[in-house]
């Protein structure tokens, strides 16, 4: 395997690991602080970080990116999963959340039939199949015990899918303008929600909110940097990995040990995705990998 390949896999997990600690430090936060505030403060760290970039890619990459239209709309799904995956993880525990995002590149193949005009054949759809009800063993096979958050965290995952559709469509929008309009919108979301149940922090959980802003935009880096290197079709496998973090995370820092129907569930789903990877890699270019 060429070196650069090597580094592209290394970066992938070394970005994964990160947004898995990110989300697990955003779980922990969250016992005391809103989704709002905590979105705020990691606004401010993300955007003083993306400051020299946004500097260098001058207004008129903003001004002159394309279908503007879109891009807003791609700024608001992303929003819209942030809140969402961080509203769930409040009350659920991190391996049940993550498994319900692991689903998201699954229903992108099955959106990009309505949305893309992509052609699926008998053998993809299989997948999709088996791919949801990976989801409905990990949501429980009684209806009674379908909980708000877990549907939330579902919801989240569907507007996590749309965004990747939008992303595909925005393939030509610079990467700096991406990531400045998805924190941006973020960032705005917060000023308006975080007043509302607003918590003074200490100086010591101000440096933990700051650090939450650091990592993500250190895995972010991390993950782009890998795609750089090497082909997503090598490295986009690697983001599974993030279930065994939320597992091991889960129950070292809060004590939750994954049941039988999350595991099996995220099992399910894991093989259906890369199923679904491996037959885009044959046809067509793979899909955009996950973005935790």
């Amino acid at each position: 395997m060429k070196p650069h390949t090597l580094a592209g896999i290394g970066l992938m997990l070394a970005g994964i690991a990160l947004f898995s600690i990110n989300d697990a430090l955003g779980k922990w936060l969250l016992a005391t602080y809103s989704v709002g505030e905590l979105l705020l403060i990691r606004g401010i760290a993300a955007l003083i970080l993306l400051a020299p970039f946004i500097r260098r890619a001058g207004l008129t990459a903003f001004t002159n990116a394309p279908r503007p239209a879109l891009q807003i709309v791609r700024a608001v799904l992303s929003t819209l999963e942030v809140a969402m995956f961080f509203w769930a993880v409040s009350y659920l525990p991190l391996a049940d959340t993550v498994t319900f995002y692991l689903a998201a590149p699954i229903y992108v193949t099955a959106l990009s039939v309505l949305l893309l005009g992509e052609q699926v054949g008998p053998r993809r759809w299989t997948a999709i199949v088996i791919g949801f009800v990976g989801v409905m063993i990990a949501l429980r096979p009684s209806a009674a015990s379908i909980t708000l958050p877990a549907l939330i965290a579902l919801t989240g995952s569907v507007f996590f899918a749309f965004l990747m559709i939008a992303t595909r469509h925005l393939r030509e929008t610079p990467n700096t303008v991406l990531v400045a309009t998805q924190i941006g919108a973020t960032f705005l979301f917060a000023i308006v929600a975080a007043p509302f149940a607003w918590v003074t922090p200490s100086l010591w959980d101000l440096a933990l909110l700051l650090l939450f802003g650091v990592l993500s935009i250190a895995g972010l880096a991390c993950v782009n940097l890998s795609l750089k290197l090497a082909a997503a079709s090598v490295v986009a496998p690697y983001q599974y990995t993030i279930i065994v973090w939320a597992i091991v995370l889960g129950y070292v820092v809060f004590g939750n040990a994954p049941d039988p129907f999350t595991l099996s569930g995220a099992a399910v789903i894991i093989a259906a995705g890369l199923y679904i990877l491996w037959r885009e890699q044959t046809q067509r270019d793979p899909p955009t990998p996950l973005h935790p």
